[in-house]
């Protein structure tokens, strides 16, 4: 029975330890998620989304998934008539659709830093998109940012053609632990 436990415990100490995932919380304290939109000369309108929920996991120092889920509700922006506005049917129609998603599909590292693939969905519509990122883990903290250019129409925006830009522009930062 000695050898037995004695030649279990040389297996198990042989067996290189596997660092674990870490999965780091994504609140509205530590993501922001903000958009500017345009309307040709006539200027832009900044904005964002208050309420944010989601998770990163992290393998070693690589970030390897992202899943958020955003409250449509919680979306602002720098006038409180056109906030109101996008709540309503014509933009995000909040509703009837209370939760935007966003999942990562596949997180590539290079030498230019990463591209998190993944699927957005806004309105019920959801399109593939690939999010260019910086992004470091030290010290515990893990630090997104990145930003990326949608097409309002891809999920059903289409109010205000040739008056609002279809372009919307988005930025994600993140600082977690």
């Amino acid at each position: 029975m000695r050898l037995f436990i004695a030649a279990a415990a040389a297996v198990a100490l042989s067996i290189p330890a596997v660092a674990a995932d870490q999965i780091v919380t994504l609140s509205g304290d530590n993501t922001k998620i903000t958009w500017v939109g345009t309307k040709g000369a006539a200027g832009k309108h900044d904005g964002g989304f208050k309420t944010v929920t989601g998770t990163a996991t992290v393998s070693g120092d690589a970030l390897t998934a992202v899943k958020v889920e955003i409250d449509t509700a919680s979306l602002y922006s720098d006038n409180a008539q056109l906030t109101m506005h996008l709540k309503s049917p014509d933009f995000f129609g909040v509703k009837n659709n209370p939760k935007a998603k966003f999942e990562s599909t596949k997180v590539e590292k290079s030498d230019k830093g990463y591209t998190i693939t993944g699927n957005l969905t806004i309105n019920g519509k959801t399109k593939e998109i690939a999010i260019p990122a910086e992004v470091s883990h030290a010290g515990g903290t893990l630090k997104i940012t990145g930003a990326v250019t949608i097409d309002k129409r891809d999920f059903g925006m289409t109010y205000g053609g040739g008056k609002i830009d279809d372009p919307v522009a988005i930025k994600i930062s993140v600082e977690a632990k």
